[in-house]
Formats: C-alpha cells, structure tokens, sequence
C-alpha cells in the first residue's frame, strides 16, 4: 500500500480490489482509524469490457453506450450496502473501515481503457483526433475513468450531514483526484458531482458522490468557451463584479462567493465560485480548501432549510478542461434542484427537453431571498 501526506493532515493510502480497480483511502486528520487495511478477499472477476461512444449527427454530441450499468445496486437494505465496509455476510466494494474511500466504479460510463491502454480491447476505435468532426455513424471507445467518492462509512447522509472536518477530507480528495485524473491519458475534463435524492435519480442513500474523466470537452462546457470567446478571458472576473453585493447574492466570504445566476433555469439554482481564478481544485490553496469546507456547508443547510424535508440536487462541480482555457474557465459549483414547493416538482417537459428552451417558475430575486432567510433562520437557531 502507498501512503503520502497531503494537506490539511489528511493522509492518502493507495491500494487495489481483488479485479485490479484502484482503491484510495483518504484518513482524515487525527483519524482513528488504523494505518493497516484489509484485503479485498473477494474473487477477482472480469471487468465490464469498455463502453461504445456513438456521435449524433444532428448535433455532433457524443452519446456513451455503458449497457453494464444496467445491472447496478438499487437501493439495497443497509446490510447489504455495497458503499459499507466490507463484512463476513457483505462483500462490499471497501475492505476496511475509512473515513473517506474512491475507488474505481465497477460499471462505469467511461473506461477502464484509457488512449494509451490498448491491451484492454476496447471495442471500438480509440484515436480521438477527429472527435469534433461530424458524420455518419461515427463510433468510438468511451475511454475514460469514473470513480464513486464515499463521504462517510454511514449508510445514510449527504454532503451536508458531514462535520467541517470531514468535509475538509474530501474537498482534499477532491483536489487529489483531479491532479491524478487531469495526467491520464486521453482525459480532456475532470467532473465532480453529488447527486442527492430519490427525486434525482440517486440509487444508493449512501453519502456519496462522483467523478468523471471524460475523453472529451463536454457539451456544456464547450458552450462556455464559446461565451467566454465572445465576452471575453475575463468573464468570470466581470461576472463576480457584477454579482458582488446585488439582490441574488445568497452569502459572502473571504475567498468564495454564492449567488443565484441572473438567468437561473431551475426553480432553485445557486452557484459558488472562488473569487480569484482557479481553474479547477488542484489549483486551489490551503486557505481556500479550508473555508471552502465551511463555506459548502452553510450553502446545503440553507438549501435543506427551504422545506420541511430533504431537498433533492445535484452538487456540479465545473472545471477546466485539463489542456484548454486554463486561464479563462473558472472552477464554480451549480447546485440545482427540480423542487418548486414544498410538494411540487419541477419536469422538463415539451421545451425544455425537446428544444432545450428553458422557462423558469420561480424568479431568481426570490430564489435568493428565500435563501438568505434560510441562513439567517440557521444563524439564529
């Protein structure tokens, strides 16, 4: 097993699963855990072989075949938690008790191949050269990685259940994984997300999230260097000016700043950026991983305090892409929600999901200032 100190007192144990995935431990500070780890003991098994990627020719967008991951957990009964430690009666993915575990996602979207592992067989033409090109049944493997983060050993929680310092290990795994993932072979951007609730999709109430290597610059992000051409290198830096100290500001600190964009799609939609550019978590300084950990948590309370019960989301975290726009794209969290009221959800129906033409219910003014109360109701409790 490698160990290797990194910041924050956090200490990073590497090891493998019996079929090889690659299996982190990230202890937090003053852990209790032991240094030694158990063995995966289970029966190495044969890895799904890696997905097809097939491309729209009416839009040119990448579409990932991973028909392996039809036969993941869903919603298993604590003693048969994949996410747990592993136990005489559940032989789970974690061989030992941790504080945070990543390790690789056994059906994954993207990989096990990478561009320069080709002993994998991957079904399909790995060359990525021509990737923005269009035509006609253009097929190529989804080379990549995807790794699922586990916040906590519990069967049950989120981000927002998390101390500080817990929250401050996985930021820091966070930072690690990026570094790691940015220098594979062939990965283009590096996604990390939570997906909270049934509502969502979410398959397993374990705390967890996820991270994505992909062999390709996403949609959505190719549609933010295209605005960043047009308004310019700066347009993080102008957005945060604009932001500063207006109506759909949600909360403010040293480093970091959460507002609710001008043009919010979803009936709850709020952002959060470091004020200075950072392109992605690797990137970030101690100072701001350490209030980062503080700051994320004040948002999700504020996000849970709307309602009398759990808000379903999804926590994305943007980055740059690892070789492009380095200097211009700006790590920011674009936390959304479909939840429109205490008892109501928000569908993307007719125009949101066929013409992607968003209409909002909620205006984002208001959004923000039910935020705000929800802070200062927390703040006073």
């Amino acid at each position: 097993m490698n160990v290797e100190n990194l910041g924050a007192g956090v200490v990073k144990r590497t090891t493998h699963l019996a079929d090889g995935r690659e299996l982190i431990y990230f202890d937090d500070p003053g852990t209790v855990l032991p240094a030694h780890r158990s063995i995966d003991g289970r029966a190495p098994e044969h890895r799904p072989r890696t997905a097809t990627m097939r491309q729209d020719v009416l839009t040119g967008d990448w579409i990932a075949l991973a028909t392996a991951r039809q036969t993941r957990a869903y919603m298993p009964p604590s003693h048969q938690d994949p996410l747990a430690p592993q136990t005489a009666t559940n032989p789970s993915e974690i061989p030992s008790n941790y504080d945070v575990a990543v390790f690789e996602n056994k059906s994954p979207s993207f990989g096990p191949a990478l561009a320069d592992t080709p002993s994998l067989e991957p079904p399909a033409p790995v060359d990525l050269s021509d990737m923005a090109a269009i035509g006609f049944e253009r097929e190529r493997a989804a080379i990549g990685r995807c790794e699922v983060v586990c916040f906590s050993p519990e069967h049950e929680g989120s981000f927002v259940t998390l101390t500080p310092t817990r929250a401050r290990t996985v930021i820091e795994a966070w930072a690690d994984r990026t570094a790691e993932l940015s220098r594979l072979s062939g990965i283009e951007q590096v996604f990390i997300f939570e997906n909270r609730g049934s509502e969502i999709g979410v398959t397993l109430p374990h705390p967890h999230g996820q991270i994505y290597a992909y062999p390709y610059i996403t949609p959505r992000t190719q549609k933010l260097l295209s605005a960043i051409d047009t308004v310019g290198d700066d347009l993080f830096h102008r957005l945060i000016e604009a932001e500063l100290n207006g109506p759909r500001v949600v909360l403010e600190a040293e480093h970091w700043l959460a507002f609710v964009p001008f043009a919010a799609r979803w009936p709850l939609e709020v952002h959060l950026l470091p004020k200075r550019q950072i392109a992605d978590f690797a990137a970030t300084t101690a100072d701001e991983r350490d209030e980062l950990a503080t700051v994320y948590l004040r948002l999700l309370f504020a996000v849970d305090n709307l309602y009398n019960t759990p808000t379903p989301y999804i926590a994305a975290w943007h980055q740059a892409p690892t070789r492009h726009a380095r200097d211009s794209a700006r790590l920011h969290l674009q936390l959304t929600s479909p939840r429109r009221a205490e008892d109501k959800l928000k569908y993307l129906a007719g125009s949101e999901s066929a013409m992607n033409a968003w209409v909002a219910d909620v205006s984002p003014e208001a959004s923000a200032n039910a935020l705000r109360q929800a802070l200062q109701e927390l703040h006073s409790t």
